[in-house]
């Protein structure tokens, strides 16, 4: 099991102030404190991060590059913004996350292709959030179709087939079992996460 650590998010009372403010000590700890506890990837999510977000993704990602190696998850959906923080990173970096709407991955997956990044494939299409494990499994087929196309291998694509909590649809969780049954067999190669 791969861990991916996601307090350092702009939504944070501590964590997203420190990041207005370019104040870094904050960010490192909570990065240090997460590798210490065993996380194997650190998420930077600076939210949409219209304004200035190349600027701030950058500056995050050399913030806690400072202070660890562990691999980093960069999280906006600001394509310039993660662009600069794929440009700023020294690792191969995951990109969460690439949703199938026709804009997202016009302008992502080439991203992932130039910068040889892995990524996680957002099962949220054209019609919102998929309604059962068929609909999950066209969604999947799709990226991988197009993401191959541009040269990108299974092996660095990992899917999110939204997950939702039990107690909001019992019929979806059931859903992403059947899906998730099934994913070894539709896209091989290809690895899985649930946020």
């Amino acid at each position: 099991m791969i861990l991916i650590g996601e307090n350092i998010n702009i939504m944070s009372l501590t964590i997203g102030p420190a990041m207005k403010e370019r104040n870094p000590n904050p960010i490192q700890e909570l990065a240090k404190a997460e590798k210490k506890a065993g996380v194997d990837y650190l998420d930077l999510n600076i939210g949409p991060a219209r304004k200035a977000g190349d600027e701030l993704m950058e500056w995050m990602v050399n913030t806690v590059q400072e202070v660890t190696d562990k691999p980093l998850s960069l999280d906006t959906t600001n394509p310039v913004a993660m662009e600069a923080g794929l440009k700023a990173y020294k690792g191969k970096a995951l990109i969460n996350s690439i949703s199938l709407q026709p804009d997202r991955l016009e302008q992502e997956l080439p991203l992932v292709q130039k910068y040889n990044a892995d990524m996680i494939g957002l099962l949220w299409g054209t019609e919102g959030m998929p309604r059962d494990a068929n609909e999950r499994c066209v969604l999947v087929v799709d990226l991988i179709y197009k993401a191959n196309q541009l040269g990108i291998p299974n092996e660095n694509i990992w899917i999110d087939p939204i997950v939702s909590p039990v107690s909001v649809e019992i019929n979806q969780v059931k859903a992403c079992l059947e899906f998730m049954s099934m994913l070894g067999d539709i896209a091989p190669g290809c690895k899985s996460t649930v946020g």
